[in-house]
């Protein structure tokens, strides 16, 4: 849905709320970060609107038809806007009141603008902002900071950690995201409470780490990702706990802050390469709740980014399997972004994979000679030597050893017969 938006259109639906708010007479501000965002001249992904309208009021000023009361609870009702324009979140100014689960208030009570920043997790989140006026309203400090390029609690730092765990995580993101600095009040309350983190789920933590792996200041978020105690608690496989360790932990990061643009799974692969073995990172990924598909790339990523080396000197039969995965492109990227780190010099055998690519899909994975149909006809009983064999055709066939189906057939036969006659016609 987010590639429709179009961001204009957006933000006159975010402005007309607020008017339609106005006009009803009520306060109505942008908030969070859409707020932040414009202050550091991004273009906001999406808008929320803050409001002393209660929640039943909002559905009356822009109807039931377009209105969604999924977060009433919390004072939230959502706002469908005209194609191109997306969903507002409109929520009414509130207070938290206890947080006996460390992620949901117990309860909430309706209360003011200033209020209502007070409870919010980071200064950069905790600013409003009139569109009409266009001004901001900061009871937070927050533009202080963005200007200082600092990521700080609001208020004390452990109690807003303890009304949800996660925001500890949160602020490392944003440090690798916004590429701003952690306030050290801040990050001594995360260290004091970092082993708190594992009472968040492990979808929330997953979708933290798939934004921090990517972010543009994605090194120095990891760097402080440790620093913290994080890698301890939530990945210790991945701990450069020894001295031979460490040099491995310092080169995979330079391989992903050299990574152009990865996607998790490379970026993940990235780091966890040579410090977990391939069958090791099965287990981890499940962990952390990551999908099959996610998982199975990340084990294959870190079980052949060192097969593409020298591959035009290597047979085409161990390089071509590799060259047909949906993955390959991802390998190559991470495979080169390695080697160069490494500080190696002969790079021609992934240009020669890249060439290769380029070769029409009939003569990259041209079809099989054979298939088990043809040795069932041979009269070999069905079980794992067809697996086998038909691997040995294929590798045979690739290598120009056999080039037809009639060769591969006799082949076999050879083959069967020097199998103490089994596969003989009788």
């Amino acid at each position: 849905m987010s590639s429709e938006l179009d961001p204009k259109k957006q933000r006159e639906f975010a402005v007309w709320v607020v008017k339609q708010l106005r006009k009803a007479g009520f306060i109505a501000y942008w908030a969070g970060g859409c707020v932040r965002d414009q202050l550091l001249g991004r273009t906001p992904k999406d808008y929320d609107v803050a409001t002393n309208a209660l929640p039943e009021q909002v559905r009356e000023i822009f109807g039931h038809r377009r209105t969604f009361a999924v977060g009433a609870a919390f004072g939230v009702i959502t706002v469908n806007g005209p194609k191109g324009a997306g969903q507002i979140e409109v929520a009414t100014f509130r207070s938290d009141l206890g947080y006996s689960d460390g992620r949901h208030p117990d309860r909430v009570v309706f209360s003011s603008p200033r209020e209502d920043a007070l409870r919010r997790d980071f200064t950069i989140n905790g600013l409003f902002y009139d569109p009409i006026e266009e001004r901001v309203i900061d009871y937070v400090g927050g533009v202080e900071d963005i200007r200082q390029r600092i990521i700080r609690a609001i208020g004390d730092p452990y109690q807003r950690f303890a009304e949800d765990k996660l925001r500890m995580l949160r602020a490392v993101r944003f440090v690798a995201e916004l590429q701003f600095t952690l306030d050290p009040h801040t990050a001594a309350a995360i260290r004091d409470l970092v082993h708190q983190i594992r009472e968040v789920s492990q979808e929330r933590i997953l979708m933290e780490l798939e934004r921090l792996f990517v972010a543009p200041g994605r090194v120095e978020g990891l760097r402080l990702f440790r620093e913290l105690g994080f890698l301890d608690v939530l990945l210790p496989e991945l701990k450069p706990d020894t001295q031979e360790r460490e040099p491995v932990w310092a080169l995979n990061l330079r391989i992903l802050g050299a990574l152009p643009d990865p996607d998790f799974p490379v970026a993940f692969a990235a780091v966890a390469r040579k410090l977990v073995q391939p069958g090791e990172l099965s287990p981890i990924c499940k962990r952390l709740r990551m999908s099959n598909q996610v998982t199975d790339k990340i084990v294959w990523l870190v079980e052949h980014e060192g097969d593409l080396d020298r591959a035009h000197l290597r047979p085409w039969s161990e390089v071509q399997p590799l060259l047909i995965s949906p993955w390959i492109h991802d390998l190559l990227k991470l495979a080169e972004t390695r080697a160069i780190q490494e500080g190696q010099n002969d790079l021609a055998g992934f240009e020669w994979c890249r060439e290769r690519l380029r070769w029409p899909p009939e003569k990259l994975n041209p079809p099989f000679l054979l298939k088990g149909d043809d040795l069932h006809a041979l009269g070999l009983p069905p079980g794992p030597i067809y697996r086998e064999i038909l691997q040995e055709v294929r590798r045979a066939q690739l290598d120009g050893v056999l080039q037809s189906r009639e060769a591969a057939l006799e082949w076999v036969q050879r083959k069967l017969k020097s199998m103490n006659g089994v596969g003989e016609r009788k």
